[in-house]
């Protein structure tokens, strides 16, 4: 089903949170151009207001994507589209209260996020497939988020960062 299938126009917030302002809409990987935006906005997010300012946003991406994920869905009649990223914004900043505000480091934990997003090892899978509507969407990806965060924490510890 097309993206134009919405009942909901473009303009209306629910579909402009959902769709990280419109990242989503992009036709190839919106998932990743997602993640990327979560990168740099957090990048601006942490550098301005530190890792505190990028856990609030994080929370607020999260309530108020659970509300747009979940009135997209029911405007769609799709499960799950490709096209709501609010889930990888989320998401991506949680992973990168892990990291210390460096290219590098923000580089491996979008690499990472993505990984776990796209493999989506037990149980994120089993989230996805059982909690449905708004829940279901940010759910699966906070898994990720954690899986992403376990590997980075192992890695700094092991590099003595």
């Amino acid at each position: 089903m097309p993206v134009t299938s919405l009942a909901l126009p473009w303009w209306h917030p629910a579909v402009l949170i959902a769709t990280g302002f419109g990242a989503g809409f992009l036709p190839v990987g919106p998932g990743s151009w997602g993640s990327l935006a979560a990168l740099l906005s957090g990048w601006f997010i942490a550098g301005q207001g530190g890792q505190i300012a990028l856990a609030g946003a994080a929370l607020i991406a999260f309530a108020f994507g659970w509300w747009a994920s979940t009135r997209v869905v029911h405007s769609s009649g799709l499960a799950d589209p490709r096209f709501i990223v609010i889930d990888e914004i989320a998401a991506q900043w949680l992973v990168l209260l892990a990291v210390p505000l460096d290219h590098r480091w923000y580089a491996v934990a979008f690499l990472l996020f993505r990984v776990f997003d796209i493999v989506k090892p037990w149980p994120i899978r089993l989230v996805e497939r059982r909690v449905a509507g708004g829940l279901g969407i940010m759910l699966d990806d906070v898994l990720a988020a954690i899986y992403a965060v376990v590997i980075l924490l192992i890695g700094q510890e092991i590099f003595h960062v």
